[in-house]
């Protein structure tokens, strides 16, 4: 083959994304708290951006009042078409980048709170606790050494995470290289046995909480009846002799197998569901995850307000001094004049961006508040089917934007702190016509199963039939799954003697 260099022409469409619609999508798509990271972020870097202070926030008292959406019992919804020809016509994104865009009135009087950053207290985890327990037990050096190779195998659970080999080879590899570094001979070396580590596995075992190290859930929960003195009690006898029966509540072969009532049986059974399966989880070092909410749904005088939580959030606006330099013609050449464009622009487009992400947020709720009304005022179970293509097309914008609107952003409401995700389910049908909420049939279930005769619990079937008679119509391989995904055991395993 003969190489060589040539040059062609090729038409083609390619589709790019201007970056400041990025920037708007991220917006977007922040929490609340790396949202208020973010916005500290742009005012150091960019002088055109300044903080609205406390007296220009005065002057926008009366245009705060826009930010709150009220969802009266007798609104009536809109069509999508009048939706859209009303978000249209709200605000002219054109025209405030044109003239300037100052931050004023874009909260609600709600500023007047003073917020606390909730700090979290130090834990001692796992290992510490049981570090802290071993110096005060009389060890040797060797003991010591040993010990400290169990727990520091001891996973978060409770449990340890290798077998007694491992942990014989690993402090004998130690012994080695110790000895190689000092020049001596690995030969007489005292090495480690699997009697020692056996002797030492029972004393890290002994250590508080109980049950901890650990190699199986049958030695955790029998670690867990010796250190409550129970080694003659029936629950001791089911783990340590019936374990494979237990985990499969098969009370009619242990009651011939221990020659035991039934009754006896159980109650020995309940006492073992009632030990820690993970024992090291109560000193789990993750610390403890706070939610601050987006938005906050309140009832007043029987109507429901949307509020945004963003009291706490840097407003923007541009700088006058800068936009007066922004205005001297002279200063627009070179560098100056491509730095300050860039800068200006940006400014612009941040403020535009953030006033966007509110009046978009606003919007999801305020249809989502008015879709579930009845879930409000009733509970889960009149939550409605829901979908994002259903609010996006009501609200006029694309499927995606309302995706990042409701990612991991939470609302505050008379029902409690929950997800926007929460409100957005599958639908089931209903003889009357109307559909129901897969939210709200799991709900209807936990509520059946929790209502039981627990000597006759409920099979999918019969839970099926009842939903059934009150309209709902489901298959029992459906209610299998939500029953599944609510962590309830099958009828079998919830039948008590």
């Amino acid at each position: 083959m003969k190489t060589s260099l040539q040059q062609t022409h090729q038409l083609r469409q390619e589709l790019k994304i201007n970056p400041r619609l990025y920037q708007a999508m991220d917006l977007l798509y922040m929490p609340l708290l790396d949202l208020q990271q973010h916005l500290k972020q742009e005012l150091l870097h960019n002088p055109f951006l300044e903080m609205v202070e406390a007296d220009d926030d005065d002057e926008g008292t009366e245009a705060e009042a826009g930010a709150e959406v009220e969802v009266k019992e007798s609104d009536v919804p809109e069509t999508p078409a009048e939706q859209k020809e009303k978000i249209e016509g709200e605000m002219d994104w054109e025209e405030i980048l044109l003239d300037g865009f100052e931050g004023n009135g874009q909260r609600e009087e709600r500023d007047d709170r003073e917020f606390f950053e909730p700090v979290s207290v130090g834990r001692q985890d796992l290992a510490g606790h049981l570090f802290e327990q071993l110096q005060l037990l009389d060890l040797s050096p060797r003991e010591g050494r040993v010990a400290e190779e169990f727990i520091g195998n001891i996973n978060d659970d409770g449990y340890l995470a290798v077998s007694l080999d491992e942990i014989v080879e690993a402090l004998n590899a130690d012994i080695r290289r110790a000895a190689e570094a000092a020049g001596q001979s690995i030969e007489g070396m005292p090495m480690v046995t699997v009697a020692e580590a056996e002797a030492m596995l029972v004393v890290v075992q002994g250590l508080d909480p109980a049950g901890v190290g650990a190699r199986d859930l049958r030695e955790c929960l029998l670690l867990q009846l010796r250190d409550h003195d129970r080694q003659s009690s029936v629950a001791w006898r089911l783990v340590h002799d019936c374990f494979g029966e237990l985990i499969n509540h098969r009370w009619s072969e242990i009651s011939k197998r221990l020659g035991l009532p039934a009754a006896d049986v159980q109650a020995a059974a309940d006492e073992v569901a009632r030990l820690d399966p993970k024992p090291g989880l109560r000193f789990s070092g993750a610390g403890d995850n706070y939610i601050i909410p987006d938005l906050v749904v309140e009832q007043i005088d029987g109507r429901y307000h949307v509020f945004l939580n963003d009291a706490n959030l840097p407003r923007l606006k541009l700088s006058k001094v800068y936009q007066e330099i922004a205005r001297d013609k002279k200063k627009f050449d070179g560098e100056n004049r491509e730095f300050i464009a860039s800068r200006l622009n940006s400014a612009n487009w941040m403020i535009q961006a953030i006033e966007q992400r509110r009046q978009t947020m606003l919007k999801v709720m305020h249809y989502i508040v008015e879709r579930q009304r009845d879930f409000f005022a009733k509970g889960v179970q009149y939550l409605k089917p829901l979908t994002l293509r259903e609010v996006a097309e009501v609200i006029g914008m694309h499927e995606s934007t309302v995706s990042r609107v409701t990612n991991e952003k939470f609302v505050q409401t008379p029902r409690g702190v929950l997800p926007l995700k929460f409100f957005f389910s599958s639908g089931l049908a209903t003889t009357g016509g109307e559909d129901v909420s897969a939210r709200g049939i799991k709900d209807q279930i936990a509520r059946l199963v929790e209502g039981e005769d627990a000597k006759r619990p409920l099979t999918d079937q019969a839970i099926v039939n009842i939903l059934r008679k009150s309209g709902v119509v489901i298959a029992r391989r459906t209610v299998a799954k939500y029953r599944d995904q609510l962590g309830v055991l099958s009828a079998r395993m919830r039948r008590r003697v």
